[in-house]
């Protein structure tokens, strides 16, 4: 296993950029300048040799098992020799959580299966759509984050017709509009070095920059940072479960999400009294959890319900959804092929679970900016 031979395929392997050299070799690409790679030798069905790249001498390389992860990378059950990268800490998908792909039940299949009390009509009925494998903010878009793209976006010429509001630095950004962050999205995809989704024209070869222009054009094979469509948005905020109301299960308590509890309301709201989060509140004064603040879901996603409303790529469909949508047998659909309204997710700290339900949809005009709105991004693979 630690022949001259096999050092040569590996080193092989590594020159070439990491392209497939042999059958025995399987590389997923060499990394960004500063990254470092890890090489796993298969010692059997379920334990992995590990061992740095950059360091090739026989006492570095220890034991792992399978499926352990080690920073962003999982070793995976795999017969073949393959080369890894292990993301560094300022990698594009550095505080993302990759969602798989496949066809999943998007819509209140509570309510449609079975009559219970979720009675606003305005929810997705269940059906099942195909989405490809995606990367996915585990938090929102935060004042912080918003930020430092900000201020590298307008010193390359971007323009904002909001600057966002939060009440902290670690809180979601709150009060831009659709267009404002599409062009952060941008602007973030720039800073990354990577390429834009969004462009001013058909033809895909202007970036979008200006976010008080109202013509954008998506190209979604780009795998820079944009906005979930709705179908992804509802598939991350699944996270792996089937048929439940919220992210993490059918009841919510204020110690779930930040929302207003209305338990006399709602049967499945169990708070043990009504009003405003009171983690979340001076005097009569009601405000957004910090990002991160309750537990992620099954995909490690964080405020999926509750805090702020989050953007949606795609232009809202009205009920009954997704009847007569894109989204009927195709994969990685992107909702109406126009509108006048964007499709927004997710609940709010002001409003009745209701809103935080996961089926839930909500819309606004792209132009608006609101307290109650923020954002977070995907990105493809």
């Amino acid at each position: 296993m630690k022949s001259k031979f096999s050092f040569l395929v590996l080193l092989l392997a590594l020159a070439t950029g990491g392209q497939r050299s042999t059958a025995q070799v399987t590389n997923l690409g060499m990394g960004p300048a500063g990254s470092q790679h890890l090489i796993y030798w298969p010692l059997s069905t379920t334990n992995y040799v590990l061992q740095s790249s950059s360091n090739l001498a026989a006492g570095s390389w220890t034991t792992v098992t399978n499926a352990t992860t080690i920073s962003a990378v999982t070793v995976p059950n795999t017969a073949a020799m393959a080369t890894y990268r292990l993301l560094p800490t300022n990698s594009p998908t550095a505080g993302m959580a990759l969602i798989p792909g496949g066809a999943f039940t998007l819509g209140n299949y509570l309510f449609y299966a079975t009559g219970t009390n979720d009675p606003d009509y305005l929810d997705a009925s269940p059906t099942n759509v195909t989405v490809s494998p995606f990367y996915i903010d585990t938090n929102l878009v935060s004042l912080t984050q918003w930020t430092a793209v900000y201020a590298y976006a307008t010193a390359q010429g971007y323009t904002f017709t909001h600057p966002g509001t939060s009440r902290a630095g670690n809180n979601p950004v709150q009060t831009v509009s659709w267009f404002d962050a599409t062009a952060w999205c941008n602007a973030r995809s720039a800073q990354a070095g990577l390429p834009p989704c969004y462009f001013t024209e058909a033809a895909l070869t202007h970036p979008y920059t200006n976010a008080s222009g109202t013509n954008v054009y998506l190209k979604i094979a780009n795998n820079g940072y944009r906005l979930p469509t709705e179908a992804e948005w509802e598939k991350a905020a699944r996270g792996g479960l089937i048929g439940l109301r919220f992210p993490w299960g059918n009841l919510i308590t204020e110690n779930l999400a930040c929302y207003y509890a209305a338990p006399g309301a709602l049967s499945y709201d169990v708070n043990p009294y009504a009003g405003f989060n009171t983690n979340y509140i001076i005097g009569y004064t009601a405000y957004t959890s910090p990002v991160g603040s309750f537990a992620p879901n099954g995909y490690g996603l964080y405020d999926m319900a509750g805090n702020v409303l989050q953007w949606c790529g795609d232009w809202y469909a009205g009920p009954p959804f997704p009847a007569g949508s894109p989204y009927l047998g195709g994969t990685n659909a992107t909702g109406a092929a126009t509108g006048k309204m964007r499709v927004m997710r997710g609940g709010y700290w002001g409003a009745q679970a209701s809103y935080s339900r996961t089926a839930a949809r909500n819309s606004y005009a792209p132009v608006n900016a609101n307290y109650l709105v923020g954002f977070r991004c995907v990105k493809g693979l």
